[in-house]
């Protein structure tokens, strides 16, 4: 019961669904323990937006259409928190010339043009590999699943393996003991062997873990000299690093012969 309560945490604070029950707020332990059921809340998203693109096609829409209606809805559901956050890094990094710049750039609302280069890559990148992964709607299920599963724990990532780099804001509430953080990549690493099932080859599971360990391991070393440490943001911007390689990784192996 508890971790299906910490998951339903999770569910309320990384999307816009109504779910019923009280907000966590952060800080507190119970919202780092929910923190910590991240990849099971992933892989929920994950069931549910493969099932649209499953939905789509067996409606008669185009790989094409399908892919960008689910990159859609996902925004839609999720706030698009994650991809706020990897467009506010892509101006703050780019943007700034001084950890203060920087960090000042990333809290402003507005996007600049490394932001917005940014969200053009992250939502075609996203919808070419579901437009190839909607060639087999019932196998992409799980593919999506692993992608939102590994993706949410890489977004932890920054949280636990860096300082924060400013005194308030989500990263520095949300700091999870490394404990949790294993937790919370146990789970990931075993939905990420989800998509055997739908017979994706283990080399394609081993792959996209551990090329998104080493995407996100980059980004927080890049973090670490751009702005010292991490922020709310940097842990959207890992997720969205995430994604995008998972769903490449299975999208290549199911257009493998």
């Amino acid at each position: 019961m508890r971790i299906i309560k910490e998951t339903a945490e999770a569910l309320r604070f990384f999307t816009r669904v109504p779910i019923p029950g009280g907000a966590i707020a952060t800080g507190d332990d119970p919202f780092r323990g929910a923190l910590a059921r991240a990849p099971l809340a992933g892989a929920v998203l994950g069931l549910g937006f493969g099932l649209m693109l499953l939905a789509a096609t067996n409606a008669g829409a185009t790989p094409q259409v399908a892919a960008w209606l689910v990159v859609g809805l996902s925004a839609l559901v999720t706030g698009a928190m994650h991809e706020d956050g990897f467009a506010d890094v892509a101006d703050g990094f780019g943007g700034g010339y001084t950890r203060e710049r920087r960090l000042e750039i990333m809290r402003d609302s507005r996007i600049g043009a490394f932001g917005a280069s940014a969200l053009i890559f992250s939502f075609g990148a996203r919808a070419a590999a579901l437009s190839a992964l909607a060639a087999a709607p019932e196998r992409a299920i799980l593919a999506l699943v692993a992608a939102g599963a590994v993706s949410r724990a890489a977004c932890l990532a920054p949280l636990v393996l860096l300082p924060a780099a400013r005194t308030d804001g989500l990263g520095r509430a949300s700091l999870m003991t490394p404990a949790q953080a294993r937790q919370s990549w146990i789970f990931a690493a075993i939905f990420a062997f989800a998509p055997l099932l739908a017979g994706f080859s283990l080399v394609a599971c081993v792959a996209s873990l551990l090329l998104t360990a080493f995407a996100v391991r980059l980004l927080c070393g890049w973090a670490r000299r751009m702005i010292g440490g991490q922020t709310g943001d940097v842990a959207g911007a890992a997720q969205q690093v995430a994604e995008i390689i998972v769903l490449a990784v299975f999208s290549g192996a199911l257009a493998s012969p």
